[in-house]
């Protein structure tokens, strides 16, 4: 390998996908404010909205939330109980 081609802040990082908690650690050279302790080290923590233990097509379950088509679905629903 190489001497002196990677950055300096070129380090161990912890990944955390927040939509179900997975962590993974790999090199980043990632900014972060943030620390995660794993199996007694702590590493900077970067956190993730989706990864490939979430996304669908690493997952093949296609999970869509809607939360605006589910408020109107209910309110198209029980509109014929509505006071007038």
């Amino acid at each position: 390998m190489q001497k002196e081609i990677h950055p300096d802040n070129y380090r161990l990082v912890a990944f955390k996908d927040m939509s179900n908690d997975d962590v993974f650690i790999t090199k980043s050279t990632a900014e972060t404010k943030e620390t995660l302790e794993v199996d007694g080290v702590e590493y900077p923590l970067v956190k993730l909205e989706i990864s490939r233990t979430s996304h669908p097509f690493y997952t093949g379950k296609a999970k869509l939330v809607d939360t605006a088509g589910r408020i109107d679905k209910f309110k198209n629903k029980y509109k014929k109980f509505e006071k007038k």
